[in-house]
């Protein structure tokens, strides 16, 4: 039904329209009416509710929906009106509210139309009583240890006088299940769940039936897709013995190792459920032609689920190419070469062309050990040019390294001729036999982008023994970094090092083992390595090092954050000489998906300029 419209036109006392104008005319008021209709109503919506209640409206309510739609008129306006108290009471029920007072009405007397909603929610339902019933949990005759039945109910997320919130509901029946399944009982199921709601008491009574099913444990570990490696590059790795209890977390963990060994493009370890059922689907068939029992599984204990490992090896030859820019060593070009199988061992080869650095290095792995042992050896030739010192520095290396990631450690046993040059001195050489203990404790909430937790890293080393060592030293060298999370919006980072190098001279100690301090992860503000021993113009490494650094971040908003920063340390060659330079400023923060990008510029006190930093990551 388009609105009736009068056109009344004026041509004179005698004069009419002609019959093809007043047809004209009627055809353009009518698509000016037209036009009009399809532009709908155009109204507000304004909503008077807690603000923890106020988004969910606006999210879901269908007035809120609606608006700007062509198709609403007057007419489907006010019937969205008229619905609006019962949709909020729906909405607001799944967030405890049961008895909400509600009213909705729309305000014409203006240039658009108003449509107001204002809610009083009421008091929220608390939750009465939660009777959580477990089924099937007994311990089985054959080794079966208990099952910890309280602590389970200790971790029920939804307790006695919380809020009853839908969503909190069904996060608590997910992680009970989750719980549950694993461990022990992959096939645990919630039988029975009900929540009986009391609007008048503002009481929620829970009930929540979760069976069990049977007992699991592991059995044989079963290999698919090896086709070049041996066996051993799997199972040296497994720490999953057969008749261990079913755990999720061990599973992980087997695969976590064998995605790291570099070997493998997919690898895939599960539980092989399949095995399960098929052993289950004989039993049912022998019952059937009364052959009794199948011997598969022992009916009177745990079930036995094989480990199965699928895996899609990796290329055995891989070629990289890679170009790169750092502010501490200048723009990068890297060329790498990887086998998978040299004489039974991984090599792996780097060419890396950098500014302030060149370096080639070549190294041969063995697969790991039964016992978790990755042990290597290694040889390599390095060169820097830093601050007007030139150092070149050829080494053979064998190195063993075992844990994981949150607890590293290595023993590195070396053995490195070092040439160096300082301008207007007479080059000399050292060698050196050093031994090295490294270890490394993680405990952060992630480990690409970690905002809460800490990184401890120690290294005890040195030369005690008068053998291909031209000077015998002790090495020390300690860092912590440590993450904070300040408010919901902000990041406290923690930074700290020492470390000390005892000597009779410090002639022949390999400049490698010495210290220097300054770039992108020392003191910001100034150069890489900038910080150290003044010696006949350039600056060369000392005995002694100490840093610390504070810098507050805040994410406006995620993944983007800015951050201010001080920074302060400095190496010599006497503890009385740690004259500290300090350097502080502001940054850019941006959480990549390989990790965090940083951009700083940083004022160095000493040298009263600024510099411009950028690093990708954090270093530990």
């Amino acid at each position: 039904m388009f609105p009736s419209i009068s056109i009344t036109a004026t041509t004179g006392p005698r004069q009419r329209l002609r019959p093809l104008p007043r047809l004209l005319m009627g055809i353009g008021a009518l698509l000016f009416a037209t036009a009009v209709f399809a532009q709908g109503v155009d109204y507000q919506v304004r909503i008077d509710a807690p603000r923890q209640l106020e988004e969910l409206l606006e999210d879901n309510l269908d007035l809120i929906r609606w608006r700007g739609n062509s198709r609403v008129d007057m007419e489907q306006l006010q019937r969205l009106v008229k619905e609006a108290p019962e949709q909020v009471k729906t909405l607001v029920a799944t967030e405890g509210y049961y008895s909400p007072r509600v009213s909705a009405g729309l305000d014409t007397s203006g240039s658009r139309p108003v449509a107001r909603v204002i809610v009083d929610p009421g008091q929220p339902v608390l939750v009465g009583d939660v009777d959580l019933v477990l089924r099937g949990f007994a311990p089985f005759d054959k080794g079966g240890a208990p099952f910890d039945a309280n602590a389970l109910r200790t971790r029920w997320t939804l307790p006695v006088g919380a809020r009853f919130r839908q969503g909190d509901w069904e996060a608590a029946k997910r992680g009970l299940l989750r719980e549950v399944v694993q461990t022990r009982f992959p096939r645990a199921q919630l039988v029975e769940t009900s929540a009986t709601v009391d609007p008048e008491e503002r009481r929620a009574l829970l009930h929540v039936v979760i069976d069990s099913g049977p007992e699991m444990r592991f059995g044989e570990l079963r290999i698919r897709g090896l086709k070049r490696y041996p066996r051993t590059v799997i199972t040296n790795l497994n720490k999953i013995n057969p008749g261990d209890e079913y755990s999720e977390a061990a599973l992980q963990a087997l695969q976590s190792r064998l995605q790291d060994t570099g070997y493998f493009s997919s690898v895939e370890v599960s539980a092989d459920m399949r095995a399960v059922l098929a052993a289950e689907l004989e039993d049912l068939k022998d019952a059937d032609d009364d052959a009794g029992p199948s011997t598969a599984q022992d009916p009177t204990g745990p079930t036995v689920l094989p480990v199965l490992v699928r895996v899609t090896e990796n290329k055995r030859k891989n070629v990289e190419v890679g170009v790169g820019f750092s502010t501490d060593t200048g723009a990068r070009a890297q060329l790498s070469y990887d086998d998978l199988n040299v004489l039974g061992k991984r090599m792996k080869s780097d060419l890396i062309y950098e500014q302030k650095r060149q370096t080639a290095q070549v190294d041969f792995y063995w697969p790991t050990t039964p016992k978790g042992y990755n042990d290597s050896i290694g040889a390599g030739v390095e060169r820097e040019d830093l601050r007007g010192e030139i150092t070149t520095v050829a080494r053979v290396a064998a190195r063993r390294a075992w844990g994981t990631p949150l607890l590293e450690r290595s023993l590195t046993f070396e053995f490195l001729t070092e040439k160096r040059e300082v301008e207007g001195r007479e080059p000399t050489r050292s060698r050196s036999l050093p031994l090295t203990y490294s270890i490394t404790k993680r405990r952060l909430d992630s480990l690409i982008q970690p905002t809460n937790g800490y990184v401890l890293s120690g290294q005890l080393g040195g030369a005690l023994l008068p053998i291909l060592t031209d000077e015998k030293f002790l090495r020390l060298y300690l860092r912590g970094l440590a993450y904070k999370p300040v408010g919901d919006s902000g990041t406290l980072v923690l930074r700290a090092e020492l470390g000390a190098v005892a000597s009779r001279e410090k002639l022949g100690v390999p400049s490698t083992f010495l210290f220097r301090a300054g770039g992108d992860q020392s003191v910001r503000g100034y150069g890489y390595q900038e910080l150290g021993v003044q010696e006949n113009g350039a600056i060369v490494g000392g005995r002694y090092l100490a840093t610390a650094s504070a810098e507050y971040q805040y994410w406006f908003r995620p993944p983007w954050g800015v951050a201010v920063f001080y920074d302060v340390g400095n190496a010599a060659d006497k503890v009385g000489n740690l004259n500290p330079k300090s350097g502080y400023g502001v940054g850019a923060r941006w959480r990549s998906p390989v990790g965090p990008i940083n951009v700083d510029l940083a004022y160095g006190h000493a040298l009263r300029k600024a510099r411009l930093h950028f690093s990708l990551g954090f270093t530990f």
